[in-house]
């Protein structure tokens, strides 16, 4: 739920306001945000303890967690430059339906994988893997 209120608004607001932010923001500032973001995350996954998780009895913690990586790591995101590029031209109600049923269908499909490769391998290993992803994602943005 945390994901997909992310793309509503994230993608909601790009759609609304069409590829102005675009103009406000270089587009060089949002990439290089969003490498950070996903870098520092990749770091928090490799020092992130079981201890501190167990000592958060909140329930919301992976909303929170999902919400926010997803809301600020998608400015900027081609999926949503392209969103914003539609409403310009075409109904921004339509696409807005459009984008968003199709990113809640890949976030559902990656949840579904997530959970049943999570039943297979053990925590650390899980947490290596999504560091190491997460840190050359970042990278990525950075070089790209």
């Amino acid at each position: 739920m945390g994901v997909l209120l992310a793309f509503i608004l994230a993608d909601g607001i790009a759609i609304a306001l069409g590829s102005w932010i675009t103009t406000i923001i270089p587009f060089l500032y949002l990439k290089l945000v969003s490498g950070a973001i996903f870098i520092m995350y990749g770091v928090y996954t490799f020092i992130h303890k079981e201890e501190d998780e167990k000592k958060s009895k909140s329930y919301t913690q992976p909303f929170i967690s999902a919400f926010f990586l997803i809301f600020l790591t998608e400015w900027g995101d081609k999926t949503q430059i392209v969103a914003a590029l539609f409403a310009t031209t075409y109904s921004p109600y339509l696409v807005f339906i459009g984008t968003i049923t199709a990113l809640a269908l890949l976030s559902g499909t990656a949840i579904i994988f997530g959970k049943m490769i999570s039943n297979k391998l053990q925590r650390k290993t899980l947490d290596f893997i999504a560091g190491i992803v997460f840190i050359i994602l970042g990278i990525s943005f950075l070089l790209l």
